[in-house]
């Protein structure tokens, strides 16, 4: 929990806060943006939340705040803050919540399917979250989609005896070895609904997962700019090649996908055909700017 006494000052007044321990993930401020803003290179609480609602996704964003910057002065139920998450998206797909500070806050996910549950990326490995994907029945494969998101990927494989699913290229540091590690850049099928896509650039290894046509898992590849009103790559976050991930974006382009769900950023859920015109603005800007990591 947040410490009141290191309540930032640009905080509104009211029971919900935000401390000095924020990082600037971003977070909070797309869980409730009705509540959460950034001012001076951190979050804070700019609007009290009013009703059920917004109550709710401040306190999933509380849960998931990766470095517990966001606190209450007043008392609320925490079990069933805790019940809040994983908390649907789409069809079978859940945000897990519960960020983690080594992947600087990125978002994992669930996708439940009859053939064994994907969890994409790692959140933190938490008795509450744990439980309550053993109800929805385990996790049978664990997709990692680059090296900056494997947060606590071995207790979760340790866990579920789950496979995990990851680029050879990434592979190393945190996490050395996987049961199944991805090679070269052709697509690979898992399964009739699971194709991953090896898009190297923001690392060398990273990779998409695309679920049923429908949804894609696009970790630090590629998420939605609501400035730019179009997709985006993280031109200030690219760790390995610019160029080449604008190539990776060309290959996405060949695959039709209503959702985009990131680690970092914002979603992105189009018709098919409204998301390849989109992909090809993304493509177009990016040719015109420099990678500045």
């Amino acid at each position: 929990m947040a410490d009141r006494r290191r309540r930032r000052a640009e905080n509104v007044p009211g029971p919900f806060f935000v401390d000095a321990s924020c990082i600037d993930c971003d977070t909070c401020r797309w869980m409730a943006p009705s509540v959460f803003d950034d001012v001076g290179d951190q979050s804070r609480v700019h609007h009290q939340p009013v009703g059920e609602a917004e109550r709710a996704a401040t306190l999933a964003a509380l849960l998931s705040c990766p470095t517990a910057s966001i606190g209450s002065e007043e008392g609320f139920d925490a079990q069933a803050a805790q019940g809040l998450l994983p908390m649907p998206v789409d069809g079978p797909v859940l945000h897990c919540g519960y960020h983690h500070e080594d992947s600087f806050g990125a978002a994992s996910y669930l996708v439940r399917r009859p053939a064994g549950n994907v969890l994409v990326d790692s959140p933190r490995f938490v008795r509450p979250l744990v439980e309550r994907l053993e109800q929805l029945g385990g996790v049978h494969t664990l997709f990692i989609t680059h090296k900056d998101d494997v947060a606590d990927q071995e207790k979760f494989a340790r866990h579920f005896g789950c496979r995990r699913v990851m680029h050879a290229d990434d592979l190393g540091g945190s996490c050395p070895s996987v049961e199944l590690p991805v090679t070269g850049r052709q697509p690979l099928r898992l399964a009739d609904d699971l194709l991953v896509l090896p898009v190297p650039g923001h690392t060398r290894g990273s990779a998409c997962l695309l679920v049923a046509d429908t949804w894609l898992f696009t970790g630090d590849h590629l998420a939605w700019s609501s400035d730019r009103g179009h997709l985006y790559a993280f031109a200030s976050a690219c760790w390995y090649y610019w160029d080449e991930q604008r190539r990776s974006m060309q290959g996405l382009a060949e695959h039709r996908f209503s959702w985009v769900l990131p680690g970092h950023g914002r979603r992105a859920h189009l018709p098919p055909d409204d998301m390849q015109r989109s992909l090809a603005r993304c493509i177009a800007w990016m040719k015109t700017t420099r990678a500045q990591g």
